[in-house]
């Protein structure tokens, strides 16, 4: 008997340890322009940094448009907070791209970059999927950016996103702004699937709300995730920053 508890608390010792904690974050950074209409990234990337994220799937980044001085926005904020980066170009515009990304306390191994086939929105729209290394696991990280104006343009491309990561087996987390709200059918079609980390760890009646910053009454931005037997959210929180129009989401995880 004595032999068996001994096992029983060295097994569950070792799962302790092997687990570890990640912290997460989905933050639409609006090119890098606040609610005071000022174009300031060392902002964007003191608030990444303040609140320790350690993978951030960033919405609406310029990379050499005339409109933000054709600066390489997410390699200045990969230099600001020290990160590793991908970038996925989905629009030409003024010179430039205007995208999604990824930045990484981890190493990325691989990425993944695929555009959207939209119905009649203007802006062409995608995700970009990393594979992380965390130790020996493999996350499988995605960020997007979803139609802001039509709803049946939104649930055609996150059927096209749900598609596309049907096939991964390792932990997954979605980030991004969805334009859509919990009563939305494009959130129930990624909650069919996936599992809304806020919702885990808040429950469904706490607001959560990200859009507008300064009095949000929306909540459009999200953490989804699956893998639930590698992952378990601990904590999820809205930071309450005027750094962008949209407030970012916050999840940390125990990843197994």
């Amino acid at each position: 008997m004595r032999c068996a508890l001994f096992l029983l608390f060295s097994l569950a010792a070792i799962s302790c340890a092997e687990a570890r904690t990640i912290r997460v974050m989905s933050y639409n950074i609006h090119v890098g322009i606040g609610m005071d209409k000022k174009l300031d990234l060392a902002r964007i990337a003191a608030v990444i940094k303040r609140e320790r994220a350690e993978i951030v799937g960033l919405q609406e980044v310029d990379r050499g448009v005339e409109r933000t001085g054709r600066v390489d926005q997410i390699v200045r904020l990969a230099r600001l907070t020290g990160m590793d980066y991908v970038f996925a170009p989905n629009l030409r515009y003024q010179g430039g791209w205007y995208g999604v990304a990824i930045l990484s306390r981890f190493p990325i191994v691989s990425f993944e970059h695929r555009r959207y086939r939209n119905l009649r929105e203007a802006e062409r729209r995608g995700f970009i999927r990393a594979e992380i290394a965390i130790g020996d696991v493999r996350l499988q990280f995605v960020t997007t950016h979803l139609d802001y104006q039509f709803a049946d343009g939104r649930l055609f491309e996150a059927r096209q996103l749900l598609n596309a990561l049907d096939h991964i087996r390792d932990p997954l987390i979605v980030a991004g702004d969805f334009n859509d709200e919990p009563t939305g059918q494009t959130y129930k079609a990624m909650c069919l699937a996936l599992a809304d980390a806020w919702v885990a760890r808040r429950g469904p009646t706490a607001n959560g709300f990200t859009f507008p910053a300064d009095e949000p009454i929306k909540r459009i931005d999200y953490v989804f995730y699956r893998g639930f037997d590698r992952l378990r959210v601990e904590r999820a929180w809205v930071v309450d920053t005027p750094a962008s129009d949209h407030r970012p989401v916050v999840v940390e995880f125990k990843l197994h």
